[in-house]
């Protein structure tokens, strides 16, 4: 399937339920450092209001509540796949996104023959100290020429008027989390993201 050119990410189920109706297609759930059972049950919180939606969920990092509630999609990071069993990912039938930021961690992503590679940050990004620092454009362009029809996703430091840029630079898919959720008028920022990235679902 072809996945939505638009991924905002959020850090609760409430922010999912509250963005739903607003026209997303696809949406990452991250949480980060809270007790299992607490991200098991917004798992399945957000997993039911996306399925109702339809709306395809990725969830962040913990592969074995993933495949214990029975979703579709994964996203790890490096550091995740030093743990991850990823021959019980694929025998619970998840896909998979891989994060990568430099070389070696492109060709790692790669070995893992993932559903899509994310590269970032490609800005600088306020949301968590990076061990790298901006990719920029021209690595976005590299990786698409690379990959080739595997699905590249840009990430990091990514507004709405960074947008085009990334997707002119080869990105399939634009993820943003900071530039709405620390909006003034969210709902309203999602809503002209929507709008923006209309073209390239096509």
């Amino acid at each position: 399937m072809k996945l939505d050119p638009f991924y905002p990410i959020f850090d609760s189920a409430d922010w999912i339920a509250r963005m739903l109706p607003l026209g997303i297609k696809l949406v990452q759930l991250r949480m980060k450092d809270q007790p299992e059972t607490e991200i098991a049950g917004e798992i399945v919180r957000a997993k039911r209001l996306c399925a109702e939606a339809g709306c395809v969920l990725v969830v962040n990092d913990y592969w074995k509540l993933a495949i214990e509630e029975g979703c579709d999609w994964l996203h790890l990071g490096q550091e995740d796949l030093d743990t991850a069993d990823l021959g019980a990912i694929r025998k619970a039938g998840l896909k998979l996104g891989v994060s990568s930021h430099d070389e070696a961690e492109l060709e790692r992503a790669l070995a893992t023959q993932p559903d899509y590679v994310a590269l970032g940050p490609v800005y600088p990004t306020i949301l968590k100290q990076m061990r790298f620092g901006p990719q920029g454009l021209e690595r976005l362009t590299d990786w698409k020429r690379r990959i080739g029809a595997l699905p590249l996703v840009g990430i990091g430091g990514i507004s709405l008027e960074r947008a085009e840029g990334v997707f002119e630079s080869g990105a399939d898919i634009v993820a943003a989390v900071t530039d709405i959720t620390l909006n003034a008028d969210p709902e309203g920022r999602l809503k002209a993201w929507v709008a923006a990235t209309r073209k390239h679902a096509a």
